[in-house]
């Protein structure tokens, strides 16, 4: 399976920290940056994602339909797996329904939040630091074999503005 692991985008202030909504710049990155995964996929003949999971909060589900709209074909759900305080653990038992025998999609997308969108690059690659820490709109592209520390390989990740290939 390939994992897409993606940190939402630039989010302004808000009464609480679960409206924070996309800042214009924000939106601009994740409208850009998802037509370059896109491309970076079609490279790499990457099947394009399937699934698009994502928090509840607002700016990760703006995240998730901005990224949605560059891959007409995938579905969105939101995930409580993937809000703040989530612990790797969570998303590995979400990934392994991902897995279970059935049509379960070749590509997935996780929207999610720091420090879990970093550590769950370093848990899947079985080591710190192989991939930067994922700054607002950036994202890592793994194969993963099972979900579990140590069990993937890192395709490319690419971070705002450019979003050039990192390997």
């Amino acid at each position: 399976m390939i994992v897409t692991i993606w940190r939402h985008g630039e989010a302004g202030r808000a009464a609480t920290d679960r409206q924070r909504t996309l800042t214009d710049n924000g939106r601009d990155d994740i409208g850009y940056g998802s037509q370059r995964f896109r491309e970076h996929c079609e490279a790499r003949s990457l099947p394009a994602p399937g699934l698009i999971l994502y928090s509840e909060w607002l700016r990760t589900t703006e995240t998730a339909d901005l990224i949605a709209g560059a891959f007409t074909h995938a579905r969105c759900e939101c995930s409580p797996a993937l809000i703040p305080g989530s612990r790797v653990a969570q998303v590995d038992a979400l990934l392994a329904q991902q897995l279970e025998p059935g049509d379960g999609p070749e590509h997935l997308v996780l929207v999610s939040h720091q420090p879990l969108v970093s550590q769950l690059v370093d848990y899947y690659l079985g080591e710190r630091g192989q991939v930067a820490p994922l700054v607002p709109g950036g994202l890592a592209t793994l194969r993963l074999e099972v979900p579990a520390a140590a069990c993937a390989t890192l395709l490319f990740s690419a971070q705002p503005p450019g979003y050039e290939v990192m390997s």
